[in-house]
């Protein structure tokens, strides 16, 4: 679920996505869970939500009473508000279990049936944004299991109750309730361009939507008409999924042909682990400064020719994984910012090529 940055691009995709957790969802007539339903007050008893609604139909030049409706009509969600509250204890890492989450048989055959029934849009989409299909079939597949759960919360109830109730407890409160209300915006823009009722659209507790689970934003920017039908729809269009997951890495400076990673071991004698982790996940190191901090790269690594960065994927209390990163490593991590989602991504997709080809 495409957030984007401010360690937000996509902070959720997990805390959202790991959406994988997902639910089910798409603007279609249907029974919405109970614990996704809003059954709390209307927003229209909140003088800064409506006031927020007068001032962004100005700045939209939207009908003001419109936006009045849809922004007094929604109702606060508890359970999204519990779902984004910052955890209580301290959360220990684990690659081998974060996996297994997604790296099972039932995901991996969704995908291989998903691949053959969409193998030339695929082809096409990859020739067009040179973004492979394995990829594409990983993201959606680590997303929302190709359509399966695609969230069953109520959009508008999602974005405004972020808006205007995020939790106080949490140090970047206020920042992301400014972002939520700048998705309150850009949902509201689109929905009244496409004319559709902005109750219809169900999604993640977030408020991101369909098979990709884009936030709103991300929809607007990135999102494309790949059947050419004159309509995008992430929700049913397998063709418009597939091409706007490779238009959102071309727009995050997918390289053709760059491969995700390299494997990486260590020579202990001139180590330097701490330079080696303190850019993160930004790929920072020429090969040339990699190896000479002590990490070791061994055949096509060596010939890499752009940065690299030291990942680090923690397995509880065995002893760490490491990977090499590329810059299409990093690309993965703006759809979600996490190491762990971009190597499930990558392992989902290579598992299911496997079973295609």
């Amino acid at each position: 679920m495409p957030l984007h940055r401010y360690g937000f691009t996509l902070f959720l995709t997990a805390a959202l996505a790991c959406s994988a957790w997902a639910a089910d969802a798409r603007p279609v007539k249907k029974k919405v869970a109970a614990s996704a339903q809003a059954q709390g007050p209307l927003y229209s008893t909140r003088p800064e939500a409506m006031q927020f609604a007068d001032d962004m139909a100005a700045r939209r030049d939207l009908n003001p009473d419109w936006v009045r409706d849809a922004i007094g009509h929604s109702r606060y969600n508890a359970t999204v508000v519990r779902l984004m509250q910052p955890p209580t204890k301290a959360f220990v890492k684990n690659w081998r279990v974060y996996r297994s989450r997604f790296i099972d048989p039932v995901r991996i055959e969704a995908g291989r049936r998903f691949w053959l029934e969409n193998q030339q849009t695929l082809e096409r989409a990859e020739k067009e944004y040179g973004v492979p299909a394995e990829i594409i079939v990983g993201i959606i597949g680590v997303e929302t299991i190709y359509g399966r759960d695609t969230g069953s919360f109520r959009v508008m109830d999602a974005l405004t109750t972020l808006a205007f109730d995020f939790p106080a407890n949490h140090p970047r409160a206020k920042e992301r309730s400014e972002f939520f209300k700048g998705e309150i915006e850009q949902f509201l823009t689109l929905q009244s361009r496409l004319e559709a009722n902005p109750f219809d659209a169900r999604g993640s507790f977030a408020g991101a939507m369909g098979m990709p689970q884009f936030m709103p934003s991300s929809w607007v920017k990135y999102a494309v008409d790949f059947d050419g039908d004159g309509t995008i729809d992430l929700w049913n269009s397998n063709a418009d999924v597939i091409g706007s997951v490779a238009s959102y890495f071309k727009a995050f400076n997918w390289q053709p042909g760059m491969p995700t990673h390299y494997l990486v071991s260590f020579d202990k004698s001139r180590l330097d682990m701490d330079a080696l982790m303190a850019p993160d996940i930004l790929p920072t190191f020429s090969v040339a400064s990699f190896t000479g901090k002590g990490a070791v790269l061994e055949g096509p690594g060596l010939q890499h020719q752009g940065p690299l960065a030291l990942i680090e994927l923690l397995n509880g209390q065995d002893a760490p994984q490491y990977v090499a990163g590329t810059e299409n490593f990093y690309a993965i991590t703006r759809y979600n910012w996490s190491s762990y989602y971009a190597m499930a991504v990558i392992e989902l997709g290579r598992e299911v090529a496997a079973r295609v080809r």
